[in-house]
């Protein structure tokens, strides 16, 4: 393809921002560039100072941190000694992931879009903040964003009069092509597994660990709305270690029933085997599979056949569809136009691939195997808090997993497919389970000091990493520790309530708790932080706690930050303003961290 060559750079940690940035490499192609898609640590930052024109595509983690796959580079980029210079000749784009429920929203593409302006970039647009939190997800802020993006690029690097846009009917080729095999080998697939029971360095996504469950028990009341599991692992020899605030990743697999649906539906033979070939030179094959793999392998543990489909997916199924009918429904729900239709059609009744091939039937027949991994996502590992402390359990790992299910206007009940997985699993009761996980960094982290005193918010699930805290600090003979739990009902979701009232006996723990249906009007842990407003002031400005919040990130983040401000007023003496900007200097030198999720 000619010239210019357009780089797409990515950081990201849960497969949003790569996604993305596939898409601006498809949608690159369709307009005569040249487009390489790379993760930001895989690229040699040092060649930035050739490149003509550059989008970076990143996400927002934790405190405002970057993802774990552009670390190397952030580091890199705000050396000090780096000339005003250095990318003067580097037209580029800043397009940003993030979640508005977050304090840093969108940080770290704010952060790196003002420093390649420093390091002399030309900007041709401002940064797009993509929005988790908006009714259409981050496509709300990103289409219009494209669009001004992709008319820049045109007027800069103008397309041969020979060429023209490639249309959206028209499919671009398979990223990858599959030889099947004419008969299974022996070392097809589930015989060949990537993940190691004995690894030799410290297990990571590429070589995850295959720990044995220990147990899997229901710890809500057997008439609460909701299934909670305390889950243990056996992580002796695995070489994994971690510290309070630190989660866990595991590698989930598609239910059976799914797999063999899916097979079905598009006419694929589950025992059938292949080897991947990529179609250019400068593509990896995807690393955890296997070569030669099955069709069941593929299907159950690398395709995300349950994920809610994005437009790409609707684009290219249109481009396959052998049917007139389909193929008009589908270019529909694929166009700028049909995004509310397609919103009501698959977002918001979180309709799956898997439900929307067996909605098109005709198309989902017709579908060449080349193409089913530039058509479905690869599972991502899904992060849990870590909920307990080696210094408590050596050699053992715990998770307090909340159960996803839920109604929408659709028959079957909407799951979440690490959830489920890990619920179905049933130790002991048909041999030894097996779940693939490796450890990262969290984003909460605790002070060292032995007299700092740590006030933990964690309502419901959100309890899990100060258990692991308080587990820590305890066999540490750290002194100080204040946690505020709240929940519906003492008797179904008071989670290790056994454990805090040893602790509360021992000296070692102040519990607060807020069980929010036990009375006429409804409390929870911010209402009770604000009846402790005296403690929570001299707490925190007197002996210098650090402040903790883990949980939903719906309301109850905002809900405990007006209670904090309404303290340092009332109980301080600040006026608004300052109460804010106290706020935020709690915040700036990490004496108030936030672990939420959606």
């Amino acid at each position: 393809m000619p010239s210019p060559r357009l780089l797409v750079l990515f950081g990201s940690q849960t497969g949003t921002a790569e996604d993305v940035s596939e898409r601006l490499g498809r949608e690159a192609r369709r307009r005569r560039l040249a487009c390489r898609v790379q993760a930001l640590d895989s690229y040699p930052v040092v060649n930035l100072i050739n490149e003509p024109l550059v989008i970076f595509v990143c996400a927002t983690t934790g405190q405002g941190d970057p993802p774990d796959n552009m670390k190397n580079f952030w580091r890199f980029i705000f050396r000090k000694h780096l000339p005003s210079t250095s990318l003067c000749q580097m037209d580029f784009a800043v397009l940003g992931l993030g979640d508005s429920s977050y304090a840093k929203f969108n940080f770290v593409a704010k952060k790196l879009h003002r420093r390649l302006l420093q390091l002399g970039g030309t900007a041709l647009l401002p940064v797009c903040l993509g929005d988790e939190q908006h009714e259409l997800g981050p496509d709300a802020a990103m289409d219009p964003w494209l669009h001004d993006l992709w008319e820049k690029v045109r007027v800069l690097h103008p397309m041969p009069l020979s060429l023209s846009v490639i249309p959206p009917g028209v499919p671009l080729p398979s990223k990858f092509t599959m030889q099947f095999l004419p008969e299974t080998p022996r070392t097809c697939s589930e015989e060949q597994c990537v993940a190691r029971t004995d690894p030799q360095s410290p297990p990571s996504e590429l070589q995850p660990f295959l720990a044995p469950m220990v147990t899997n028990q229901r710890v809500t009341g057997p008439s609460h709305f909701q299934d909670v599991r305390l889950i243990e692992f056996d992580i002796a020899g695995s070489g994994i270690s971690f510290a309070a605030g630190d989660v866990v990743l595991i590698q989930p697999q598609n239910a059976a029933s799914h797999v063999q649906q899916f097979c079905q539906v598009l006419g694929l033979d589950p025992e059938q085997c292949f080897t991947l070939q990529p179609r250019e030179p400068d593509v990896p094959c995807p690393t955890r599979l296997p070569q030669p793999c099955s069709v069941r392998h593929l299907v159950s543990q690398y395709l995300d056949i349950v994920s809610v489909p994005r437009r790409s997916f609707f684009e290219l199924l249109a481009c396959l569809s052998p049917s007139e009918l389909e193929r008009d429904k589908l270019l529909e729900l694929s166009s700028a136009a049909g995004q509310e239709e397609l919103s009501q059609y698959c977002s918001r009744p979180r309709r799956t691939a898997l439900e929307v091939l067996c909605d098109f039937p005709c198309t989902a027949a017709a579908i060449p195997p080349d193409y089913l991994l530039d058509l479905i996502p690869p599972i991502r590992p899904r992060a849990f808090s870590i909920a307990s402390s080696l210094l408590a359990h050596p050699s053992r790992l715990q998770i307090l997993v909340a159960v996803v299910q839920y109604q929408t206007r659709l028959r079957e009940p909407r799951r979440g497919l690490c959830s489920s997985w890990l619920a179905s699993l049933h130790p002991g009761q048909a041999g030894p389970v097996q779940v693939p996980l490796w450890v990262r960094p969290g984003g909460l982290t605790f002070p060292e000091t032995a007299d700092t005193p740590v006030i933990m918010v964690g309502p419901g699930t959100g309890v899990a990493p100060f258990r692991a805290a308080i587990q820590e600090r305890v066999a540490q003979s750290k002194a100080g520790n204040f946690l505020f739990f709240g929940c519906r009902w003492r008797d179904q979701d008071f989670y290790w309530e056994a454990e805090w009232k040893e602790l509360e006996k021992k000296g070692c723990l102040t519990l607060v708790t807020a069980f929010s249906r036990e009375q006429k009007q409804k409390v929870y842990v911010q209402h009770r932080l604000r009846e402790l407003g005296p403690l929570v002031w001299e707490l925190l400005d007197r002996r210098g706690a650090y402040f903790y919040l883990a949980g939903n990130a719906k309301y109850m983040p905002a809900d405990v930050s007006e209670a904090l401000t309404s303290i340092f007023q009332e109980e301080g003496g600040l006026s608004g303003p300052d109460a804010a900007a106290y706020l935020a200097r709690l915040q700036r030198t990490l004496r108030f961290q936030t672990e939420t999720w959606a």
